[in-house]
């Protein structure tokens, strides 16, 4: 499966700048520093803890100059390293170094700041963005830049955007010294929690537990109608829980799912769309969430559990939908599932690497009896270790713990830098008020309507995370959206879920769907036929925000009874939407029977008991056409329909 992972990162390179193939020295110095940054975040996390400033500098101090040594300027520069590699790596230890050395006297400073303190400031600053374009593209690292042109040049906007404008000292001192700025929330997250959960997931799959996963997902979903398919969705939403990123999960999973959907009759454009929206609904699947889960815990004041338990039945709703509609996919096309002997047995995987699991089940077990994420993912760590040991298999040896704690430490730089980025944006946003303007504004062009305002939030979160990661989208409409849906009346959960959802979605929405359009590159797909099929696939996240936000006994707010009564018509509703997606309830239907089920579906969802006996006229409806249409037709349906088990 390695090879085939390498050939799908290839072909998803052309979405960004290509990692290096690092090999001798520089190879050596990226694992060694990817060991160091693993160790102190397991040690700070698990068993002492240091003053949150310089957690955050030493976090970032760390992951920083790993950017310009991993990660190419260029395609040009893919197999070598510049100079300028060396200057910025170098820029961001002496920034680290100096911010460590300095910050408590800073802060009770009353002098303006020296210039050797603006000098490294703006040379972080420039770290940071340029860190960002490489990562994540030219989207973040671009707003960042108007983001600070907008503060530097605040008197120069019109209207409401118009500002004093500040110093580049005041700005570099407030971006770069304090907990404001690079060092903000965000960070704390990234350095807190992200890193060790991204540690975690390395560990489980070094040590055997992805295989696991997937082979199970294979053997319990193979052998039915469209069985592949469905072993993607099962085994990313698994994988996507700890993996953080709907790319990296692609790139594991869909190596492995994508050519098993095609070699059983789905064609590689709707193999790619359900690998692609399999894997984007793990940053929104408890019990680990995305990075953003963890931020809007710090948001929101509250235990991260919490948000896991608010976010429990959207994404049901959303991974089921996505297994009725490929299920019905397959009953359309007469897809078979996979041959018994075909199938991994479920025996020989328990035996092999069965006990991963029980770090995971540690993992839910502690977050769920109140111990802080932290320690739990520390404590599973340790339990991956001891688990790995039952089997010759998965028993670690030294190279398997060097290769987690180097992927751990190098699959954390993205987020680390994204958070970094985001918190520039963010620290302008507290520093010129346009927060607070810019959530006035909101107000005012809704016209102070609630469904307007969370449409025009919808579209902003949408477009910013097209082209930016679902965590920097989040921190950035948090900031801006969050506080004009909580004035009309939203429930704060509700207001942060909403907006956390459509940061996440933007990935495999049309025209600019990046997850659809890495899946095409392993399926060998057209990308943008891919990035369709799996708008329509996703369709529920489209619609189920709306939907809490309106009635939050979606998100478990409520009593157990009306929870689970709303759960239930959700997923009725749910299984409405994919009969009209896919045109087929019982018989094929024709464009008005899909109208009517898709409206059914959309009552069914909302919670209420009008809603829910509103929805009976539409499904009546459905069957009285059925069931008047001539013999021959209602024959033809039938057998259109491919109802085979």
């Amino acid at each position: 499966m390695h090879e085939c992972q390498q050939e799908a990162i290839t072909n998803c390179e052309e979405f960004s700048i290509p990692k290096r193939n690092l090999t001798g020295f520089w190879a050596a110095l990226v694992t060694v520093v990817g060991v160091v940054a693993s160790v102190f975040h397991l040690y700070t996390g698990g068993f002492a803890a240091i003053s949150t400033m310089d957690h955050r500098v030493i976090h970032l101090g760390l992951l920083l100059p790993l950017v310009f040594i991993a990660y190419a300027a260029s395609s040009r520069d893919r197999n070598r390293i510049r100079w300028f590699d060396l200057m910025l790596a170098g820029l961001a230890v002496a920034a680290s170094v100096y911010i460590l050395a300095t910050w408590r006297a800073q802060m009770t400073r009353i002098a303006p700041p020296s210039s050797l303190e603006t000098f490294l400031g703006c040379a972080l600053i420039i770290v940071v963005i340029e860190a960002a374009r490489r990562t994540t593209g030219l989207a973040l690292a671009g707003t960042a830049t108007v983001f600070l042109a907008f503060a530097l040049l605040g008197p120069y906007f019109p209207g409401f955007l118009a500002h004093k404008g500040y110093s580049i000292q005041r700005l570099t001192s407030f971006l770069v010294m304090t907990a404001e700025g690079i060092y903000g929330t965000a960070m704390g997250v990234s350095a807190t929690y992200v890193v060790l959960f991204v540690l975690f997931g390395a560990f489980l799959s070094a040590l055997g537990g992805s295989e696991l996963f997937i082979n199970l997902a294979y053997a319990l979903t193979g052998r039915y109608r469209g069985g592949p398919a469905k072993t993607a969705i099962v085994s990313s939403a698994l994988m996507g829980t700890i993996s953080g990123s709907p790319i990296a999960n692609v790139v594991t999973t869909g190596t492995f799912t994508i050519p098993l959907m095609k070699s059983t009759g789905y064609s590689a454009d709707m193999a790619g769309a359900v690998e692609a929206v399999s894997s984007t609904g793990g940053m929104i699947m408890p019990p680990v969430m995305g990075a953003a889960a963890f931020i809007m815990a710090q948001y929101l004041g509250v235990p991260y559990v919490k948000v896991a338990y608010a976010a429990a039945i959207p994404a049901l709703l959303y991974y089921l939908c996505v297994f009725f509609i490929v299920d019905m996919e397959a009953a359309k096309k007469g897809l078979m599932g996979v041959s018994p002997e075909d199938l991994p047995k479920v025996g020989d995987s328990v035996k092999r690497s069965g006990a991963m699991i029980l770090p995971v089940v540690l993992l839910v077990v502690l977050i769920l009896r109140g111990m802080s994420p932290t320690q739990s993912v520390v404590w599973s760590i340790m339990l991956a270790l001891a688990a790995s040991m039952v089997s010759p298999e998965t028993r670690p040896n030294l190279k398997k713990i060097v290769k987690a704690l180097e992927d751990g430490a190098r699959n954390s730089i993205s987020v680390a830098v994204s958070c970094a980025c985001a918190g520039l944006i963010v620290g302008v946003i507290s520093l010129t008020g346009i927060g607070v303007r810019f959530s006035s504004s909101l107000i005012e062009l809704s016209r102070g309507s609630l469904f307007l305002a969370l449409v025009y939030s919808a579209i902003a979160s949408i477009i910013l995370g097209m082209g930016m990661p679902a965590t920097a989208v989040y921190i950035i409409q948090a900031v801006l959206n969050v506080p004009a849906l909580i004035k009309l009346g939203v429930t704060p959960i509700a207001a942060h879920m909403f907006i956390f959802y459509f940061s996440v979605i933007g990935c495999i929405t049309p025209p600019v769907a990046l997850t659809a359009y890495a899946a095409a590159g392993v399926s060998g797909g057209n990308p943008t036929r891919t990035g369709w099929m799996a708008f329509w696939l996703g369709i529920v996240a489209y619609v189920v925000p709306f939907m809490f936000v309106y009635s939050p006994t979606l998100l478990a707010q409520g009593s157990a009874l009306e929870v689970l009564s709303a759960f239930i018509t959700a997923v009725i509703g749910v299984y409405f939407l994919a009969c009209a997606i896919e045109g087929l309830f019982v018989i094929r239907r024709g464009w008005v029977e899909r109208v009517l089920l898709f409206v059914a579906g959309l009552l069914l969802i909302q919670p209420g008991t009008l809603t829910d006996l509103a929805a009976i006229p539409f499904v009546l409806v459905v069957f009285a056409i059925g069931h008047f249409r001539p013999r021959t037709v209602q024959a033809e349906a039938v057998k259109g329909a491919g109802n085979s088990p």
